[in-house]
């Protein structure tokens, strides 16, 4: 199977601030089927021109059984084919109304794959008798957001095609988009997921790695879920986008020695050593609006914001890929597209498990 990978590049000067990237080290970390659709041409925002293009193939392995192999790019070719622009233009105007929706959008696919495999639970609101996993873990406080942005291309799509497509599917293209809207690659994503009928909150309070995290403990976390180093060193590359709270990296800033002088100083006026927890910073300083590699060339001037960013890049067996993505932004992109594809195959419930809902807060009745 060969993976198109579009990377087009946007200016995104006069967005609002991204989205603020709480405590998870989580951006912010092949099926068969018939050919996918046409991609979908968007019209730009007026100010927006398009600065450069290139389209890069990427080989990847074909999926050898499990549920994995039953999705398709092409899985609503014929019953939603209208799927992939509703949830395109509900991104764009989310992305150009606030940058950090489309962070946000991303994050809530990381920390959706991460527990339980990509199906959704996240989406689901506590009930009287039964606690999501919004308020779990790294998602407490507020940390993970965007649910209403889903909540709109749900509409829309169910409009189109009523009961037809997932919200674990939903949340998968959207998450396509929002990289692509914020200046990084596209990529064809395989579909046909359907939705948790349970949350997992146990599993979202110990299956995310936090900001502290030394890269032992990335790599062992990643591995869990069926992911190598090379995809955790690309997928971290989401926190291109993102800012992080002053309580997440005031330790790094203030007691680490792999932390580069000049940007501890600068961080520390921001973040006081006591009090100031919520003051915000963002994780890739040289380019914070925009998807691209500025935040692996900031680890490797030890201007990583959170300890787990920089543990990628000190003297560990990542460097090595830190210093590509860091001087070769098309093996970032193409690296990132390929293992985004492999985040969203985790676990994905196919068949007849799980369900379509109709409403991407609550089980159906």
């Amino acid at each position: 199977m060969v993976l198109i990978v579009t990377i087009a590049s946007y200016p995104v000067s006069g967005f609002l601030p991204p989205i603020e990237w709480l405590p998870s080290h989580l951006p912010l970390a092949h099926g068969r089927g018939p050919p996918p659709p046409p991609p979908v041409v968007m019209r730009p925002r007026p100010d927006l021109l398009l600065a450069s293009a290139a389209v890069i193939a990427v080989a990847l392995h074909a999926l050898a059984g499990g549920s994995a192999a039953q999705l398709s790019a092409g899985f609503y070719s014929a019953s939603c084919p209208t799927v992939h622009g509703v949830v395109r233009q509900v991104m764009s105007q989310a992305v150009m109304n606030d940058t950090r929706s489309g962070a946000a959008i991303l994050r809530l696919f990381f920390h959706d794959c991460f527990v339980n495999g990509c199906d959704a639970s996240l989406l689901l609101d506590d009930t009287a008798t039964t606690p999501g996993e919004k308020g779990a873990g790294p998602n407490a406080g507020g940390s993970t957001f965007g649910f209403d942005v889903v909540d709109s291309i749900k509409t829309q799509v169910e409009a189109a095609c009523p009961g037809v497509v997932s919200c674990a599917d939903i949340l998968a293209i959207a998450a396509r988009d929002s990289v692509n809207l914020l200046g990084g690659p596209s990529w064809a994503v395989p579909l046909g997921r359907r939705d948790a009928t349970a949350p997992n909150p146990s599993g979202a309070a110990t299956d995310l790695p936090g900001p502290d995290s030394d890269l032992a403990a990335l790599v062992a976390a990643f591995a869990a879920k069926g992911l190598t180093s090379r995809d955790l060193a690309a997928l971290s590359g989401a926190h291109t986008v993102g800012m992080a709270r002053c309580a997440h990296f005031r330790t790094h800033v203030y007691c680490d020695d792999n932390v580069s002088p000049a940007f501890a100083s600068q961080q520390r006026q921001a973040c006081p050593a006591s009090g100031g927890d919520a003051s915000l910073a963002p994780l890739d300083a040289l380019s914070p609006n925009q998807f691209d590699n500025g935040y692996y060339r900031s680890l490797m001037s030890g201007a990583g914001l959170l300890r787990s960013d920089q543990e990628l890049f000190n003297n560990g067996a990542v460097d090595s890929l830190v210093r590509l993505y860091g001087s070769n932004a098309n093996a970032f992109s193409a690296d990132f597209a390929a293992s985004m594809i492999t985040l969203g195959n985790i676990s994905p419930l196919t068949g007849s498990t799980g369900e379509i809902r109709l409403d991407c807060r609550k089980v159906n009745s």
